[in-house]
Parts: structure tokens; sequence; C-alpha cells
């Protein structure tokens, strides 16, 4: 949970961020060797910035070009020497928020922005990147490797940019935010379905954002449709930490809050928009359908459905299709949807993707091809890597066969 923090402190004081990454690392061997003897700290993130950031200074000091770094990081210096608490996390001055432009630099491909972002500031391994971006493990680990290094041969500074170069990596960085969300919204892999500490870092991170940027549509987009779904989140598992299917939800556990705030987000990038909404308002728009339905049988699917037409025209995927389908089926039928998601069993990309034959078992089985049904939710129940979904997906294919 402290990974990213420890690497973003870090990487402020050293200016690189594979450098950062093994001070983190060693951090973390440092409370290993010294907790079983000396006791868990009551701050156990205060302690661990505070040995990261300490041999981030150590290590400056160490180099023989140690007047020269001074020099470069004169103003930084003296916040190297940690405080006992971590630094205000909604302060808009904000390592992680650094950590994320650097990482988004121009330098990089938009894959390596992502992937190596994911990997400091999300924590996630490169299987689960690999996964997220349906592309091969090896790729991911490629992309790493030589985005750290790139970083580090062009001295890219540590900082949030301002004016046109913040613009010109704001795509990338709400992509990152996005899809760490999405990690901790439903794990790729892992005993638990909900990653929380990875949502709450994504929506603070939205949130300072959105101020940073106050004219961009996109940025309240983005944190309008993370408040909605963070809304959901108590209610979306049950007492033993099962998944938890949106029509069982317990809509009184949805957080009414969140979802004002999210009301209030997609307002202001309505009103900053010039033009059409971009795919992350249409992603709050349509979460915005679930939020104001009090009921499941409430739901406007006919609208949910047309909202994913239009983002499928503005950014096609396959997966925005899939989505688009499972709507189709909601307010049309299944027999309506059935040959949509069909036509999508032979895009590569989802060829291991499981939920595309867990929404086809579910067509099958409302349309009483049980056989059929249970056969898919086998096979989705093979593909994905979080032990809860596999137990569901199981379960599912159990229920309907009987």
């Amino acid at each position: 949970m402290e990974f990213p923090r420890l690497v973003a402190g870090a990487a402020r004081i050293v200016r690189d961020v594979g450098i950062a990454e093994g001070l983190a690392q060693d951090a973390l061997v440092a409370a290993l060797e010294r907790w079983p003897s000396d006791g868990v700290p009551d701050n156990p993130g205060a302690w661990l910035m505070t040995t990261a950031r300490r041999r981030a200074v150590d290590l400056i000091r160490r180099r023989e070009t140690y007047a020269r770094k001074l020099a470069e990081i004169g103003r930084d210096l003296p916040a190297a020497v940690p405080p006992e608490e971590p630094a205000d996390p909604d302060a808009i001055d904000d390592d992680l928020l650094r950590l994320v432009f650097t990482a988004c630099h121009p330098v990089l491909s938009a894959e390596a922005r992502t992937a190596l972002t994911l990997r400091l500031l999300g924590g996630l391994t490169t299987a689960e990147i690999a996964r997220a971006f349906l592309v091969p493990e090896p790729t991911v680990a490629q992309r790493i490797v030589r985005a750290k290094r790139t970083l580090a041969t062009r001295n890219i500074a540590f900082e949030v940019p301002g004016g046109p170069d913040r613009e010109a990596r704001l795509g990338s960085v709400l992509d990152v935010i996005y899809l760490i969300f999405n990690e901790g919204y439903a794990a790729t892999a892992g005993d638990d379905w909900l990653r929380p500490a990875l949502c709450e870092d994504a929506l603070r991170l939205a949130r300072v954002l959105s101020g940073l940027m106050p004219d961009e549509p996109e940025v309240h987009g983005l944190t309008a449709l993370l408040e909605f779904q963070s809304a959901r989140a108590a209610a979306r598992t049950g007492p033993d930490g099962e998944p938890v299917l949106l029509k069982d939800q317990n809509r009184a556990r949805w957080n009414r809050l969140l979802i004002a705030r999210g009301v209030t987000a997609l307002g202001r990038a309505e009103a900053v928009s010039a033009g059409a909404p971009g795919p992350y308002a249409l992603q709050a728009a349509i979460a915005a359908c679930h939020a104001h339905a009090l009921r499941y049988e409430e739901t406007d699917w006919a609208r949910i459905a047309t909202l994913y037409g239009v983002l499928a025209a503005r950014a096609p995927s396959p997966v925005v299709e899939l989505n688009r389908a499972v709507a189709v089926s909601m307010a049309e039928g299944p027999a309506a949807a059935l040959p949509l998601v069909d036509a999508l069993t032979g895009v590569a990309a989802l060829r291991d993707y499981h939920l595309l034959p867990s929404v086809r078992g579910d067509l099958l089985a409302r349309l009483g091809r049980t056989g059929e049904a249970r056969a898919e939710f086998a096979r989705a129940a093979a593909l994905t890597r979080n032990e809860r979904e596999r137990r569901m997906l199981l379960r599912r294919a159990e229920e309907t066969g009987a």
C-alpha cells in the first residue's frame, strides 16, 4: 500500500524513478529486518518514508558529483530530511502527482507511459499490467525497463509541468488514473476482488487534477466517473468478500455523498465543454444513470445503450462494444444482444478476456440455452486470475446447470 508513495518521495530527491523504486524496496526490506524485533511502529507509513528518503539522501551524498547535485536539488534538499508524518495527501504539491506526470512524459510512448505509472504508482505487477493491456507479459516488462532507462538518460525533471506541456501529457495521465482505479475496482488477480487503496489513490489524484486543471472537461469527466463508481464500493462485495452483481446490490449502501460529488463533477465537465462530451464524460453519464436508479428495475437501459453507442463512435474499443451489448440486452432483450457478442468472439484482443464468455453465458442462460451457458461460465472461470471472481463464475455455471 505504501510502495507508490515511497517511490514518489524518493524520486523527488534522486530524480530517477528506477533508482527510487530500488530505494523503496530497500525501505521495505529494512522493515522486514527490524520490525520483528523492534515492533511495528505507530505510523508504519511515516517510518517507511523516513527510511526511503534518508537512503535517498545518503545516495546523493555518496556520489562524486555531490556538489553539482546539491545545486540541482537545493530547493528540495531541506525537505529530504523527512518529517515524522507524511505530507498532506490532498496538497496540490503532491509527489504522487509529480510521479504520474513524470512517467507520462512525451519522450515515452503512450503504452510505456501507462505501464510505467501503473508499476510505480499502482504497485501492479508486470502480469497484472499485461492483463489490463491485453498484451503479452514480456512486452510489458520491456516497456517498463526501456521507460526507466529513457527517463534516466534524458534527465527528465520530476515535476508537474505547466502550460502546454501539462496539456500534452494530460491524456496519458487520465488513462493511467483510470486504469489504476479499474485495477482497484475489480482486481485482475489475487484473493481479493477489490483493492480499495488503489481506488482511493486514483480518486484522490483525479480530484487533485481537477483542481489543477479546472478548464479541462475530461478531467472533471474522469473525476465524476470515479466518484460514481466509488459510491458503489460498499455494496459490491458480500460479508466474506465475494462479488455481488449489480442487480443484487443493496443500493441503500451506495454512498450518496460520493454520488452527489459525481453529479457536481459531471456538471462541471458539461459546463466547460466546448463541444461533444469526451469518453470519460460519456462514461460518467452512463454511471450517473445507474446512480440515479433507486432500484435495479428503474435503470434507464435504453439511454445507457445509446450512450455506449456514442462512446463506441468516439473511442472505439471491443470492451466498449461488449458493454454496449450488455446494455442492449437489458433494453431490448438477450436475443438482440447475442449477435453483437458473437461478433466479438473473433477479436484477438478479447481471446483471453474472461468477461466475454461471462457475458455470453448470461445471454445464453436468459435464452434458455443452459448447456451452452454453463460451458461459457466455466470457460470464463478458467480465464480469470481473480480467485473471488473464479468462484462466482463456477457457482453461476453450477446454478445454470441445475
